[in-house]
């Protein structure tokens, strides 16, 4: 038996990891990771070519991974450092950033389940851009409002990827 697990918080950032992979696998776009996380972005997604504006469009991400108890009938509000606020938010970045929230169950036994047929990845992530946000007084975090419609699918990030390559901003 091992001694010295993985603590909950990098299980979390490796599941995170995992399930956005799994996203844009299927989406048929590259990943690209950062050495070093200083700059608040975990993983970015690259695709190639193009026809659009924008050829070979990019979207950096912070990923988070929480519980279900963030979670109301229309958004899920997740508290983010005020270190990733100010790196998420505002004009000016060349690549394009996102927050993307995963929701897991309270038991991590039940986070997947698995059988010959089918593996489930139980609850999802959501998707907000910052860019528009204001400057904050708050010292520590800040509260941010992520609507349920903004699930972080293969569909929606083909949008975000598209708008991208028409020189829109998510």
């Amino acid at each position: 038996m091992l001694t010295r697990p993985m603590t909950l918080a990098n299980q979390k950032e490796q599941f995170s990891k995992a399930y956005v992979r799994a996203v844009v696998s299927v989406a048929g776009y590259t990943i690209y990771e950062p050495v070093v996380d200083d700059d608040s972005v975990d993983i970015g997604i690259a695709a190639r070519g193009g026809r659009g504006t924008i050829r070979s469009p990019k979207l950096d991400l912070q990923l988070k991974c929480t519980e279900r108890d963030i979670l109301s009938d229309e958004e899920c509000r997740f508290q983010l450092g005020i270190k990733n606020y100010n790196d998420l938010r505002g004009e000016g970045l060349q690549v394009p950033r996102v927050l993307v929230v995963l929701i897991v169950p309270d038991e991590l036994d039940d986070w997947v389940s698995q059988s010959e047929e089918e593996m489930i990845v139980r609850h999802c992530a959501y998707w907000v851009s910052l860019r528009e946000y204001k400057e904050t007084a708050n010292i520590s975090s800040v509260t941010i409002p992520i609507p349920r419609d903004n699930i972080f699918s293969v569909d929606a990030l083909k949008e975000i990827m598209d708008m991208i390559a028409s020189g829109r901003r998510p």
